[in-house]
């Protein structure tokens, strides 16, 4: 109890460390730029020390269930009991780690659906368009990208494959695709890669990624156990500006 109290005191300390800069910043501009007084001085107080907690919290509640599932969960997934392997003695392959593939899907979807910054941007998206943009709409065509790219990404880990050929070959397709599709939605599309990489998805899926790499033979995490986050930012823009070439495609039929 003792240790557990002294961590997060460790950690409380670190995070006002990390915030004093930013509030310096904030302070010293309204103070010495604008030199006009804060107004609700107690209420901006009050929210700072908040989100001081508020972050204490979080970083103490990644380093004692958040990382540690995601890495469980990769070394049960690769255990020879989950291996889909027929005979004896048969080299384990890709395509023996498909419950990897679905789990990576399914966090990955799951995490963006409940993705605040990517709530925050569905919203702000929906009003600005007067509800040409649909909220789910968006964040499923987001979640969609997010599922496609970590599977992709948990592929390349199995197997070895050098990162930069999926994100150059990605980024050909985007290209491509911000050619053709309605210029309405490229802006957002290329924001909705960035906002899927926030608080809920980045500690799961860089935990996924570094447990599978220690799990599998002949993998190097501080090599492989990388990346999987830059499949999250990629295929979100993919599928955002597909689901946009998608419903003008059936408004013209």
């Amino acid at each position: 109890m003792t240790a557990g109290i002294e961590h997060f005191l460790n950690v409380l300390v670190g995070t006002v460390l990390d915030i004093l800069p930013i509030a310096a910043i904030l302070f010293g501009f309204q103070i010495f730029v604008l030199r006009r007084p804060l107004k609700n001085a107690k209420e901006i107080g009050i929210g700072f020390l908040m989100v001081l907690f508020g972050l204490a919290l979080f970083l103490e509640g990644l380093d004692l269930a958040l990382f540690p599932l995601g890495e469980l969960m990769a070394s049960q997934l690769t255990s020879p009991e989950l291996l889909n392997v027929p005979t004896t003695g048969e080299t384990v392959q890709w395509h023996h780690y498909f419950w990897v593939y679905l789990f990576a899907a399914s966090i990955g979807f799951s995490t963006t659906i409940a993705e605040p910054s990517l709530i925050a941007v569905a919203i702000k998206a929906n009003q600005v368009s007067a509800g040409a943009i649909s909220q789910w709409g968006l964040r499923i065509a987001v979640a969609i990208g997010v599922a496609i790219g970590i599977s992709l990404g948990s592929y390349r880990i199995i197997t070895g494959t050098p990162l930069h050929w999926y994100i150059i070959a990605g980024y050909v397709v985007v290209i491509f695709q911000t050619m053709v599709a309605p210029r309405t939605i490229i802006a957002l599309a290329y924001d909705s890669g960035g906002v899927t990489t926030s608080t809920v998805t980045v500690p799961l899926v860089a935990a996924l990624g570094i447990g599978l790499s220690s799990n599998i033979p002949g993998r190097n995490p501080l090599i492989d156990g990388f990346g999987l986050i830059a499949f999250a930012s990629l295929f979100p823009i993919m599928s955002v500006m597909a689901y946009a070439q998608l419903s003008e495609w059936r408004s013209r039929q």
